[in-house]
């Protein structure tokens, strides 16, 4: 047992405290709490504490909304006061591009969200099972295990998707359909997905199976459909895999529409249940909006939006620009933007599907703008490699790992070729330690004519 003084955060949303030369993290803490901690995983410099005895609380610690938040692993932050939060992923991208990325004094402005910091999830995905007792069980993992906390709401979630989750899964108890069990890869239903168009409000139910034999499902997605107003779809996802990836590569649509349209930056999107699309709609548009001032567009600029997905980004800023062109390396995604595109009659867009590194570089029109927008692993290394050879005029680079994007950040900007002018965090995800981050990049004059 140690007592210790927590004086910072992990990157990872632990609390960092210090007994003489050893740097302990202790999740469920905040700064300024001191607390008795048990060391449960010891290293030579490092070592993983678990709180024992809170002995004085921080000034930034709150009471949780969720009864089980000390329990469950989709929030780490709910115990900690909001603007604390938000000071704190500030410092987190300060931090990664000072250490990683070399920047001496980077200017990083306050982080900027829109709406509230709960009910704003517009996605949600259960795993499911069984609780001791035989009952249906439907929530998110335990922390650091695959324990199922079991739910009948969430406090971060779009509200209206409560009253489905409770009593889809009383359904699913009343019909006996099998829950899967991942030790044995036996029984049928591995998760509960829930969408919803915070905008429109309409929903899309999708259930990811082991398998499609589901007795009387056609009935009972009709039922859903019929006691549900907002519901719009119900399908089953097939993933016959032992794996920790929720969705298969098969889709049915048992019951209503395949989609759920949704409104965002003014144009409609057509979002299916495997579609990534960002969780927090409101603070996204906000980023979207900062970006477009930012790059002050005139309307005769040629864009290449990398790792495009369904057009979000591409879209609203082709309406801005003479000519976006959209890389993607999903085919899916790449058929849904030029869907989106259709349905929202823009037509100076075009969008390519296979690998941004290989898309990139065979690119005939010099690009005068390009947004990267990569996943969490970054860029490929030749990626930037092409960027820094095709020299466009400024850059945008779209993050959700502040590491990923300093080192990142580091290659582009190397030898001067360009330079950081200033780097936009958003709260896309209030309640934990995950911070969206777009970061401004200007070629420097001496080399736009070389």
């Amino acid at each position: 047992m140690l007592k210790i003084l927590i004086t910072d955060l992990s990157d990872t949303g632990d609390g960092v405290g210090r007994s003489a030369e050893l740097v302990v993290f202790v999740p469920d803490t905040v700064p300024g709490d001191r607390v008795v901690v048990r060391l449960v995983n010891v290293k030579p410099k490092y070592a993983k504490g678990k709180v024992k005895e809170l002995l004085q609380s921080s000034p930034h610690r709150i009471k949780p909304v969720c009864i089980v938040a000390d329990k469950c692993g989709g929030c780490q932050w709910q115990h900690i006061n909001y603007q604390y939060q938000l000071e704190a992923k500030r410092k987190a991208v300060i931090q990664a591009l000072k250490r990683i990325g070399g920047f001496t004094e980077p200017r990083v402005d306050a982080v900027i969200t829109a709406g509230s910091s709960l009910d704003y999830r517009n996605k949600a995905t259960y795993p499911m099972g069984i609780s001791t007792s035989g009952g249906v069980r439907a929530g998110y993992y335990q922390k650091s295990s695959h324990q199922i906390v079991n739910l009948n709401q969430c406090p971060v979630q779009d509200s209206r998707l409560n009253p489905i989750l409770k009593e889809v899964k009383q359904d699913i108890q009343t019909l006996g359909w099998e829950i899967y069990n991942e030790s044995s890869h036996r029984g049928i239903i591995r998760h509960l997905g829930l969408r919803i168009g915070r905008r429109t409000g309409e929903i899309l139910l999708t259930l990811i199976v082991r398998d499609w034999d589901i007795p009387r499902i056609e009935e009972k997605a009709q039922d859903w459909l019929d006691h549900y107003p907002l519901l719009v779809g119900v399908m089953l996802n097939r993933n016959e895999h032992r794996t920790n990836k929720i969705f298969g590569n098969q889709t049915r649509l048992i019951a209503g529409i395949p989609y759920l349209e949704e409104e965002f930056a003014s144009l409609k999107f057509q979002i299916r249940p495997d579609t990534f699309f960002q969780v927090n709609t409101e603070t996204a548009e906000t980023l979207l909006y900062e970006i477009q001032s930012e790059l002050n567009l005139q309307g005769n600029e040629i864009l290449v939006d990398a790792y495009c997905g369904i057009g979000t980004l591409t879209l609203p800023l082709a309406k801005r620009v003479h000519l976006a062109i959209g890389l993607e390396i999903q085919q899916s995604a790449v058929a849904a933007a030029k869907n989106n595109a259709q349905y929202n009659h823009i037509n100076n867009v075009t969008f390519h599907s296979g690998k941004v590194e290989e898309l990139l570089s065979r690119i005939s029109k010099k690009p005068d703008i390009v947004i990267l927008d990569p996943p969490r692993k970054g860029c490929e290394p030749t990626v930037i490699e092409t960027l820094r050879k095709a020299k466009p005029t400024r850059i945008v680079y779209v993050s959700c790992k502040p590491a990923t994007l300093a080192r990142d950040l580091k290659q582009i900007c190397q030898d001067g070729l360009y330079t950081l002018s200033r780097v936009q965090p958003a709260d896309f995800f209030p309640q934990t330690s995950h911070v969206e981050v777009a970061a401004f990049l200007v070629l420097s004059d001496a080399r736009q004519d070389t």
